[in-house]
């Protein structure tokens, strides 16, 4: 009987261990009544603090808004460094993650991405004065770029005799290349722009034509979670075929921004 009573235990023990291990984010979130969406905060028009309000606001904001509101719960934003976006979602400190973040075989391996909701050119800035206007022209130059961000991992590869320098934040990356500590500046195409029209006056800008990569942006979502991503892919889906990622887009990059451009991507499911 001491037998049974003991092999019957851990027979309880082991269903509980794995209903635990195959416990359903969604649900979780519908229960707890908030979706906890991790974000920059710092990468205008994406997540920023708006002047006046100082309440974070962007695109990815609207959209995680628009997964919350899909499951009835509110939305909490959890401000967060790049090279912490990952390690936050996995360790459950966020449910998602609605933070520039683009798709490298290097974190399918550790997250899920949602569909693609952004599709960002990585470009290079450099000042006019440098004469610097192609990509080759930067081998064994500094560039910089944001610390455990696609950037970086794009300037390693892809120009490796160049020495990287990173930085926490874009201030920090931008005012090094203003005070000639780097000779260019590796960024989403649309920060680079808007740091560009800021420093006209002072410090003229060139954003070389030519991309350096071009980068797919999903929501990351923890492996095996697959009722929270299929939701999410859903949301997504149907935000593309009623139009309403368009106004969204258009309200943060579109037409009478500083950005000025029509979204020309597709949702749909990151391949690698």
């Amino acid at each position: 009987m001491r037998l049974i009573s003991i092999l019957g235990l851990a027979t309880l023990l082991a269903a509980g261990a794995a209903t635990a291990a195959n416990a359903d984010q969604l649900a979780d979130i519908k229960a707890r009544g908030k979706l906890i969406c991790g974000t920059l905060g710092t990468a205008e028009p994406f997540s920023f603090q708006h002047p006046q309000t100082r309440e974070i606001v962007g695109y990815d904001v609207d959209i995680c808004q628009k997964v919350a509101e899909s499951l009835r719960v509110t939305l909490e934003l959890k401000p967060i460094a790049v090279e912490a976006r990952i390690p936050e979602l996995i360790q459950g400190r966020v449910d998602i993650l609605a933070a520039n973040l683009g798709y490298t075989p290097e974190r399918a391996k550790q997250i899920d991405f949602s569909y693609s909701y952004f599709v960002s050119q990585q470009k290079l800035m450099v000042t006019k004065e440098s004469g610097i206007t192609a990509l080759d022209q930067l081998a064994g130059k500094k560039v910089t770029a944001l610390k455990g961000s696609s950037s970086e991992q794009g300037v390693r590869r892809l120009i490796p005799t160049a020495e990287t320098v990173t930085f926490q934040d874009t201030s920090s990356a931008y005012l090094a290349l203003v005070q000639d500590k780097v000779d260019a500046f590796c960024a989403s195409e649309l920060i680079l722009v808007k740091l560009r029209q800021q420093s006209q006056a002072k410090t003229p800008m060139l954003v070389i034509e030519k991309s350096l990569f071009v980068e797919p942006w999903g929501l990351g979502l923890r492996k095996n979670e697959a009722a929270l991503k299929d939701h999410v892919n859903a949301v997504l889906a149907k935000l593309a075929s009623s139009g309403d990622i368009d106004r969204v887009f258009g309200k943060w990059l579109g037409e009478g921004t500083a950005f000025n451009i029509k979204r020309d991507f597709p949702v749909e499911e990151i391949k690698g």
